[in-house]
C-alpha cells in the first residue's frame, strides 16, 4: 500500500503504491490509519492528493500546526512537483508548456479547452521510450484534478494504462508517478526523489532500457533548464 521514505518530526514522506486511494469517500482514512499505525502517530494530515492510479511521493503532516504551514506552501504554489509518465503515442510536441482551462467532460473525466481564464499549467520534457511510446517528465504549476493525465492526452499521448483517458490501453498499471518534491520549511530546503525503478510494485515499464536511461538523466529534476513561464 505504501513505503515510508522519510520521517521528520513534523511530516512524513511516503511512496504511495498505484491503485491505492487517498480520497475520504474511497478509503483515505484507511490509508492514513495504516501509515499512522506504522509511524506511531495518533493522527496524520493529508497535505495534498494523488489520484488512485498515481504512485509516488505524498507528504503527510504529523501535527495540525505543521499541516497548516505545509498546506499553505501548496496553496501559494511554492512547492516544486515533478511527475514521470509514459504516454502511448508520439506527442504533437516533444517539450514545452501545456496551458488551458479544464472543464468537465463525460462521467469522471475532464478535458482541456483553449480559454485561459484560470488555466492548468504543465511544463514537460519528453524522451524516447519503447516503440510507439514516449516518456514524459512533467512539472505542473497548478494543482487541478487529473491535470497531467488531461494535459498529455491533449498533446496526443494519453498515459499507458490510464483507465479513464486511455481505456483501450492494457498495462499492469496507469503509468503516472509523483517523482520528486522540493519545498522550504522553517528555514530549511527539502528535496525528495522516489525512483520508480527501485520498487517492483510500481510497475515493470520504468525499467525498460530507453525509459531507464532517460530517468537517469532526470534524477535531479529541479536542476534542469526549465524555461521561465511568461
Amino acid at each position: 500500500m505504501f513505503d515510508i521514505l522519510h520521517t521528520h518530526p513534523d511530516f512524513l514522506i511516503i511512496n504511495k503504491h498505484p491503485g491505492v486511494s487517498v480520497h475520504k469517500d474511497d478509503g483515505d482514512t484507511l490509508l492514513l490509519q495504516a501509515i499512522a499505525s506504522l509511524s506511531g502517530d495518533d493522527k496524520l494530515y493529508l497535505i495534498h492528493r494523488l489520484d488512485k492510479m498515481t504512485s509516488g511521493l505524498l507528504l503527510l503532516g504529523r501535527n495540525s500546526q505543521a499541516a497548516s504551514e505545509l498546506s499553505a506552501l501548496f496553496a501559494k504554489r511554492t512547492v516544486s512537483k515533478f511527475y514521470l509518465a509514459i504516454g502511448s503515442k508520439k506527442p504533437k510536441k516533444k517539450q514545452g508548456l501545456i496551458s488551458g482551462d479544464m472543464t468537465r467532460s463525460r462521467r469522471a473525466s475532464w478535458k482541456l479547452i483553449n480559454t485561459q481564464c484560470n488555466p492548468a499549467l504543465t511544463q514537460f520534457f519528453s524522451a524516447a521510450a519503447m516503440p510507439g511510446e514516449r516518456l514524459f517528465l512533467c512539472k505542473p504549476h497548478t494543482g487541478k484534478t487529473h491535470q497531467i493525465r488531461v494535459a498529455l492526452k491533449s498533446v496526443g499521448s494519453a498515459i499507458v494504462g490510464d483507465p479513464i483517458y486511455n481505456a483501450s490501453s492494457k498495462a499492469d498499471r496507469g503509468y503516472l508517478h509523483a517523482f520528486a518534491l522540493g519545498f522550504d520549511y522553517q528555514g530549511e530546503r527539502y528535496q525528495f526523489v522516489c525512483d520508480p525503478r527501485e520498487h517492483q510494485v510500481l510497475g515493470n515499464k520504468w525499467r525498460e532500457a530507453p525509459v531507464s536511461q532517460s530517468i537517469d538523466a532526470w534524477l535531479t529534476p529541479w536542476t534542469l533548464n526549465w524555461p521561465t513561464i511568461k
